[in-house]
């Protein structure tokens, strides 16, 4: 994957005040604006093979995104899967808590198999993406077939 998660913790006692002080550090670092490392929406999937039909399964969380917004693309062994959930405009609002992320997204998953992209299927239902890539059959080999020589039909 293009994308990794780092979780950010804590070791060791987190009893008594060493531990109050790691865990505040700990959630200090989830924190958008301090970890630097979760900069806007980033989306959850789950991938999976099947044999029986071989084929890929990505599944995406995308709760709250318009599907129009989504584009999905998958060449040389890699599904992107791209889009915006856009935070919803309130005339008067004012925060008391802003935990949701919002914002563009991409994802990239590298696949580790050739898949036919024409089969390829996406299906957008109840805040989940569903991509089914069916794995590539391996395109037949050009070559020379070997003749095998029997005897003479005459039995010589």
């Amino acid at each position: 994957m293009l994308f990794t998660v780092t979780q950010i913790g804590y070791g060791g006692d987190v009893t008594g005040r060493k531990g109050e002080i790691q865990e505040l550090f700990a959630d200090l670092w989830q924190v958008p604006g301090f970890a630097g490392l979760r900069r806007g929406f980033r989306p959850q999937s789950d991938c999976f093979r099947t044999d029986d039909p071989p084929m890929l399964h990505v599944i995406v969380e995308l709760p709250g995104v318009d599907p129009d917004s989504v584009e999905v693309v998958a060449a040389n062994r890699v599904l992107v899967i791209a889009g915006v959930r856009e935070r919803p405009q309130v005339d008067g609002a004012r925060y008391l808590a802003i935990e949701i992320e919002y914002g563009a997204f991409e994802r990239r998953i590298e696949l580790g198999e050739d898949v036919d992209t024409e089969a390829a299927t996406a299906r957008y239902d109840r805040g989940m993406l569903k991509v089914v890539l069916p794995v590539a059959q391996r395109k037949a080999r050009q070559g020379r077939v070997p003749v095998d020589v029997g005897g003479s039909e005459t039995g010589r």
